[in-house]
């Protein structure tokens, strides 16, 4: 059972529960959120990340708890300390971050520290459009438009404000991310797959240097943001910061073209919000070029960072597939399983626009 009301309610040892209600509710007390009974569900996507839950007590209050999944966990993954740190460094600077309430560190509560932020009432957008989105391709355009504003936004945020320096790392934030996917690769992975390691590779070979640094989201997408029903055209909140980092801006528009699906393109081999394929949303060329300028950067080698980004997400999600197989997914995860195709798809097209 993922959630259970008290720790004594769990009957498998080897699947402990996610959610104890009554340490949830002990929690949110002892931090004045609210009153009353807890009711909890699982929210998002859920699988590969950090899972979400929505909480919702008597008084009428809702929160969102964020977890990782059950232990083990690979090397310095699913960190959600660090996700809510960064998030809390970043909401006095004006980006649009979910307001996180409370961080737990103690592993005592659930096995694995989790923090609780304000819940939004709003749409998050995969494979269905809110109105007037879903009628209108102009609108279709300015949210995309305000996706690429909000992404500018996000890398001129001042990363010598201490709370955001004590996320720098010295040395070349590409290099790193390409040696630490690799190690990564070592660990996910569950067949034998050459193309990832020769992707990996080449763009070991042929590291770019570093942009000025910037804050990166890592994994910046349609489908990691919020639109409130009344603004259904504007980004409210972005989420899912758990790949953050000071690092090459580059690396988040590489991610965010790879992984879009444009009218009449080439299909998003990741798979996520192949809504952007209709009328009205914008092409790749056009989402970079409003980036640049709005940014005043150059981009390039923007390839290198496509592929360095399909190459990424075919190292997690072969995390994903490995934990699926293994049975330690849900029924609600189930999707999981389409990685057993996807994974060498995002190699393959990966190593297609480099050449590897």
């Amino acid at each position: 059972m993922e959630i259970v009301e008290r720790q004594t309610d769990a009957h498998d040892p080897a699947r402990a529960p996610l959610l104890i209600l009554e340490t949830v509710r002990a929690f949110l007390d002892a931090h004045e959120l609210g009153s009353g009974a807890l009711r909890a569900h699982r929210i998002g996507e859920g699988g590969g990340s950090n899972f979400s839950f929505l909480l919702e007590r008597d008084d009428g209050s809702r929160y969102v708890l964020r977890r990782p999944p059950r232990p083990p966990l690979p090397p310095s993954a699913h960190d959600v300390v660090r996700e809510s740190k960064l998030q809390l460094a970043l909401a006095p600077l004006g980006i649009r971050v979910p307001n996180i309430r409370a961080v737990c560190e103690d592993e005592s509560l659930l096995g694995v520290p989790f923090y609780v932020m304000d819940y939004i009432d709003g749409d998050v957008i995969t494979t269905e459009l809110p109105p007037p989105l879903d009628h209108e391709p102009e609108a279709r355009r300015r949210l995309a438009d305000d996706l690429v504003d909000t992404l500018v936004e996000i890398h001129a945020a001042d990363v010598e404000v201490p709370t955001l320096a004590a996320f720098s790392r010295p040395g070349n934030y590409n290099e790193r991310q390409v040696r630490r996917f690799t190690q990564l690769w070592e660990v996910n992975q569950t067949r034998n797959l050459p193309k990832v390691v020769d992707v990996g590779k080449w763009l070991a070979a042929n590291v770019p240097e570093q942009l000025p640094a910037t804050v990166v989201h890592g994994d910046y997408r349609l489908g990691n943001m919020i639109v409130t029903h009344e603004r259904p055209e504007r980004v409210t909140a972005v989420l899912d910061w758990e790949m953050g980092a000071i690092g090459d801006p580059r690396a988040d528009v590489g991610y965010f073209v790879a992984t879009y699906s444009e009218p009449g393109g080439r299909k998003n081999p990741l798979g996520t919000s192949p809504v952007t394929a209709l009328d009205g949303f914008p092409t790749r060329t056009q989402l970079v070029e409003r980036y640049t300028s709005r940014s005043g950067r150059d981009v390039e080698p923007l390839a290198w960072f496509e592929a360095l980004a399909l190459w990424k997400a075919a190292v997690f999600c072969e995390a994903i597939y490995g934990r699926y197989v293994r049975g330690e997914l849900t029924a609600d995860d189930g999707h999981a399983s389409r990685f057993e195709t996807g994974v060498p798809l995002l190699a393959e097209t990966a190593a297609e626009l480099v050449g590897a």
